[in-house]
């Protein structure tokens, strides 16, 4: 084959490969000719739609929504600890039993123990105090009957922790948070 023919053949396969790749693309509809309209959901404008306030009167009750991981989060309140402690306070005893209560209403859900830390301290040093405290959370709860299987930790450390920031933020920086986790 000569070059000639070489050259011809190649600018023949380049110009069927670029016609092959560039089809028509398709006109969009109308929003007024589809099923759904310019509002979302067909023709109810959502600003007339009135939310019910109160569910039970209703005879309805409200479900508990997990986000797309399947975590449910602030369902229980956060199990606070003491600045460098990863020790249980008795009062803070409560917050996961009742967590272990809900476990037992509901057998086919799990917990995450998320551990956190403030500011302070190195990031190593904070990652290991977020795992002591996530771990004695989950003692705990195996401790009232919660099967191994039904927690797992996790440590944030200082992640998610406010620089800088006053005793009050940094006290609230100091806890687990307890996360209901989909089976």
């Amino acid at each position: 084959m000569n070059t000639a023919t070489k050259k011809f053949c190649l600018v023949i396969a380049s110009a069927a490969l670029l016609l092959a790749g560039c089809q028509k693309k398709p006109k969009r509809p109308d929003p007024s000719a589809t099923l759904i309209g310019q509002n979302p959901g067909g023709t109810v404008n959502p600003t007339e739609v009135t939310p019910a306030t109160d569910l039970t009167a209703a005879g309805l009750t409200q479900r508990e929504e997990f986000d797309m991981n399947g975590q449910l989060r602030n369902k229980f309140e956060p199990v606070l600890f003491d600045f460098d402690k990863s020790n249980i306070k008795e009062s803070e005893r409560v917050k996961l039993q009742d967590a272990a209560k809900y476990l037992k209403d509901h057998a086919d859900q799990r917990l995450l123990l998320e551990g956190h830390c403030d500011w302070r301290g190195t990031a190593e040093y904070n990652l290991g105090l977020g795992d002591r405290r996530a771990s004695a959370a989950k003692k705990y709860l195996n401790s009232i009957g919660v099967g191994a299987d039904k927690a797992e930790t996790l440590s944030k450390g200082s992640l998610e922790a406010a620089k800088n920031a006053d005793d009050a933020t940094m006290a609230k920086d100091r806890r687990v948070d307890i996360v209901i986790l989909k089976k």
